[in-house]
Parts: structure tokens; C-alpha cells; sequence
């Protein structure tokens, strides 16, 4: 038996509710917009994300709904406020966004990565560690690192992440203030000398792959030297980044011999730029349930999905928790799959969605997609 609070709700929004915000840009987003979507512009969203960094749920709605609209949630909103309110002069600040399975932690991510670019900031982006770690593919290809002994490079993985850092950052790249401090030696004919264009240095990685693993290296020191020296500002994002701690990966040495993530060369390179020993930056990570095995989903909280190793590397850190939806943004996605024509029928079956879903955004997503 329906609620008469449910039905009063559903009555109230089902007429011309206001589910969308004119305000698109981050920067200027307030907590008048909570619970409202805000469209993405389609160039910046094909610079931004192109190769990465929302679910594939969720890209395959936009292609449907012919838009990207993001909700503008409390999380998102008071990590912005954080950022401004920082003093960028410390070290950086790292924060880990947590939550249950679905909550939007990639999407929150997402909405934080607008507002750095809309802000001038130099973005380093991992879209999926586990993409990594534990994807299954039988060609994926891996080599010994000829500079780190005893570690392996995947070099086809570390130049398709240049191309992603190279899309992202395209104006601060293009406009040649970001010089190199070091002189990199890569054989005896090749090397990037001192004040080289940074972009230079990812091109260089980019068209030769066998160096792609050793060139993200060298970029995430020399980031963090333009970042010291206030010749950059830096924001840092890294989803799955639990996945780094996972005892075993789904990697396997000729001889059959399962890698840890610590061996592998793209790990060591983001666990030094996730250190706050460096000033003029941001650091936002995100510890997922799914970037894990199944076996390991008894909690969705950091000090569990960390583990020990991952917790003290993080630590300290400023834990910002992804909820399920609140009545209002609940009502607010419902006005929107209405209006993309995604949901349709009485509104009783609101009342349903919400307690199968339990306002879970992704399951509730999943419920309304088509069979």
C-alpha cells in the first residue's frame, strides 16, 4: 500500500518538476543545483573522456539520451569548496571518495575532473587501474623494464594513457611554458634535452612505445618539479586505486608466474606522484569494491580496500563518502528518464523502483534500461 507521503512526492514532482540546471559550468555550481543535472558540453566531454573515465553503463545512456548530463551531488560540491579553500602553498592534499557499489564514485570523479580543467589545472588521469592490473586479454603485451631491474613494463597500456594525458591537457600542452628540467637519454640517438617541450616528452612516448612505460616516469617527476615551482597547478585523479594493493594481478611472466602489482613499472610511477611531497596540487583517488575480486566485498570502506599498504601510503587523507540518493535526486532522475522517454507508466511504479533499487543510482539505472 502506497504511502501518502510517497504518493504526495510523486504527485508533486510529476508536475513540470525542474530536474535540469543552466548552470554548466562547475566553478560557479552551488548548493542550489544539488540534485539537478547539467549538461556537458560535447567537445569538452570528447577531450575530457573520450578514452576514459565514465562506466560503460553510463556512456552507452548518453549515446542514448543524446547528451552527457551529470547530477550536481553534495560530495562533489564540498570537495570543490575544499580545493579553493586549501592552501596550495602545503603539500597536496589527498582525498578518498568511498562508498557502496553504484553510488556514482566514477561519476562524482568526473564532475570533479570538469571543474580542474575549467580551472586551469594540469590533469593526471588514471580512468580504471584495474584496466591494468586485471583486465583479461590474451594478447596483452608485456616486457621486462630494461631501466628498472626486476620490474615489467606494459607498454601498449602506458602509451594509450600519453594519449589520454595528452587530449586532456591540450591547451597547457600546446602553449610550450611547460619545459622539462632534467635531460632524458632513451638510446644512443635519442634524447629530450634540458627544456624541451613537456609535450615533446609525451609525443616521444606516444610514437615509441618501448619507452612509454619510462616516459610517464620521467613526466610524473617533472610534474611535480613545475607543480613545486608554481609553473603549474597539478590535479591528480586515480580511480581504482585500491587495485594497486590487491595482492595478485591477473598478469603472468612466460614462466606462468603471477605479477604483483608492485612489479609492474606503471604502479611504482603513480605511487610516487600520490605522495604529498609536493606542493601546488590535488590528489583525488577513489577505493572501488569493483576493481577487486568478488572475495574481497565484505566492506566498502578505505582501511579495508586499501589494505595496510595502501592506507599508510594514503595516509593522512580526507575521506569523502558517496551516498544512494536522496528522495530528491531519486525524484530528480525519475523527471529525467522521464523526460529522455527512458521511463514511462503511472507513477506508482515510482514507489516500486525506489525500494527494489533502494536508491542505489546505478541499480536504478540498470532497472529502467531496456531488457
Amino acid at each position: 500500500m502506497l504511502s501518502r507521503n510517497w504518493r504526495h512526492l510523486c504527485r508533486r514532482y510529476s508536475q513540470a518538476v525542474t530536474f535540469r540546471t543552466n548552470e554548466n559550468s562547475p566553478a560557479q555550481q552551488n548548493d542550489k543545483q544539488v540534485g539537478l543535472f547539467y549538461t556537458v558540453n560535447p567537445d569538452l566531454c570528447k577531450q575530457l573522456f573520450s578514452h576514459g573515465g565514465f562506466p560503460k553503463s553510463f556512456m552507452k545512456q548518453t549515446k542514448t539520451f543524446t547528451e552527457t548530463a551529470i547530477m550536481v551531488r553534495q560530495p562533489a560540491l564540498d570537495l570543490i569548496n575544499c580545493i579553493r579553500a586549501s592552501d596550495m602553498d602545503q603539500p597536496a592534499i589527498r582525498y578518498v571518495l568511498y562508498g557502496e557499489k553504484g553510488t556514482g564514485k566514477s561519476l562524482t570523479l568526473a564532475h570533479l575532473l570538469h571543474y580542474a580543467h575549467e580551472d586551469g589545472f594540469l590533469i593526471v588521469h588514471v580512468p580504471w587501474v584495474s584496466e591494468w592490473l586485471r583486465r583479461i586479454t590474451r594478447h596483452k603485451e608485456m616486457s621486462n623494464s630494461q631501466t628498472r631491474e626486476g620490474l615489467v613494463d606494459l607498454p601498449l597500456d602506458a602509451a594509450a594513457w600519453l594519449i589520454h594525458f595528452k587530449s586532456q591537457n591540450q591547451k597547457l600542452l600546446k602553449s610550450g611554458n611547460l619545459k622539462t628540467n632534467k635531460e632524458y637519454v632513451w638510446s644512443k640517438r635519442e634524447k629530450t634535452e634540458v627544456g624541451s617541450p613537456l609535450s615533446d616528452l609525451v609525443e616521444l612516448g606516444i610514437n615509441r612505445v618501448k619507452y612509454a612505460c619510462d616516459v610517464i616516469d620521467a613526466l610524473v617527476d617533472e610534474i611535480k618539479i613545475l607543480s613545486n615551482n608554481k609553473q603549474c597547478k597539478t590535479f591528480v585523479a586515480i580511480d581504482g586505486f585500491n587495485s594497486f594493493f590487491y595482492p595478485l594481478t591477473r598478469l603472468n611472466t612466460p614462466t606462468k608466474r603471477k605479477v604483483e602489482p608492485d612489479e609492474v613499472t606503471l604502479t611504482s610511477s603513480f605511487m610516487k606522484i600520490t605522495k604529498n611531497d609536493w606542493k601546488n596540487g590535488v590528489i583525488v583517488v577513489t577505493a572501488d569494491e569493483l576493481s577487486v575480486p568478488e572475495e574481497h566485498h565484505e566492506s566498502y570502506l578505505p582501511r579495508y580496500l586499501l589494505y595496510k599498504k595502501g592506507f599508510e601510503h594514503l595516509d593522512p587523507f580526507v575521506p569523502i563518502q558517496i551516498n544512494r540518493y536522496s528522495d530528491k535526486e531519486f525524484m530528480t532522475c525519475v523527471s529525467y528518464y522521464r523526460d529522455r522517454l527512458w521511463l514511462r507508466g503511472p507513477t506508482e511504479i515510482e514507489m516500486e523502483l525506489k525500494f527494489t533499487s533502494a536508491s542505489n543510482p546505478y541499480k536504478f539505472m540498470e532497472q529502467c534500461a531496456p531488457l
